[in-house]
């Protein structure tokens, strides 16, 4: 069995879940055009509309993307769980590192998706001015989105490909974003980047309480969804509000969605530093709610 643990590092799951997650983590930032879309055209409401859209999608991807993590935890669960039945922790133990390495494996492909979504900001930004567009001719959101499909746009999409020029990144100025969005932005997404990885590992780490460790996945992923709404997306809206009247201007709003994704990623790569605390936590939260003080 310590062989099998040790050889099987790779599987279709795990690259299924590399690629999901760094699917899901380049939507995520590509919904981030959708302000700068809504100050060009004017048309903050159906911005705002469609980077729900685009937020909400990228969140119900997970319900594919967990499924495959699933996979994963129950190879690393079983062998921990038979190595605590034959009191041999010697099998565990590599079985628990490797497996790790396959988290953070996961953590790391959603820092690459969200580098490549930042790459892919400016055909977002097309994609976005163009589905306002759509949306205010045809008058109905899913004809909109299934233009996105049409081959004259979808041909007008790849002519927009371009790569960043990072001679340009200078018009970012740090000044103009506020300090305290983009502290609330890196630790919400260091947060947000391992709630659910962490779960699954205190599950593997601890087999008696598995249920309750992956369950409490939910409720970290729910306090930074409410963080999110909280202490995010108000100052970004409160920002795209403000370029729209004049009070602020298009590069204003281009600074911050820039300056959210770099501390995007840097939340993301911190997220690597907390993952086994995290666990560590998570799998002492459910044996509290299973004994209660006493365990």
């Amino acid at each position: 069995m310590t062989s099998a643990a040790l050889t099987s590092f790779w599987s279709w799951q795990l690259v299924g879940a590399l690629i999901l997650n760094a699917i899901v983590q380049a939507v995520t930032i590509g919904a981030f055009a959708a302000r700068i879309a809504g100050v060009v055209t004017r048309r903050i409401a159906i911005s705002i509309s469609l980077f729900s859209l685009f937020v909400t999608a990228s969140r119900l991807a997970n319900l594919v993307y967990t499924p495959l993590l699933g996979g994963i935890s129950d190879v690393a669960r079983n062998v921990v769980a038979h190595a605590e039945f034959l009191k041999t922790p010697a099998i565990a133990e590599p079985a628990l590192a490797q497996y790790e390495w396959q988290l953070r494996a996961i953590v790391f492909a959603g820092t690459l998706g969200t580098m490549i979504g930042g790459i892919l900001l400016p055909t977002f930004m097309y994609l976005f001015v163009r589905g306002i567009g759509s949306f205010e001719r045809l008058d109905s959101l899913p004809k909109a989105l299934l233009r996105m499909f049409d081959p004259a746009v979808l041909r007008d999409v790849f002519r927009s490909l371009r790569a960043p020029n990072p001679a340009s990144w200078g018009r970012f100025k740090l000044a103009h974003v506020p300090p305290k969005l983009l502290i609330a932005n890196t630790v919400l997404q260091s947060m947000y980047a391992i709630g659910v990885v962490a779960a699954v590992y205190a599950a593997v780490r601890d087999p008696l309480h598995a249920t309750t460790a992956t369950l409490l996945s939910g409720i970290v992923n729910g306090i930074g969804t409410i963080a999110f709404t909280l202490f995010v997306d108000p100052t970004s809206a409160q920002i795209v509000d403000q370029a729209t009247h004049g009070k602020r201007s298009l590069d204003d709003v281009k600074s911050m969605v820039f300056y959210l994704t770099a501390t995007t990623i840097v939340g993301t790569l911190i997220s690597q530093l907390f993952l086994y605390p995290a666990a560590l936590v998570i799998g002492a939260v459910a044996r509290l709610v299973n004994h209660g003080w006493g365990s």
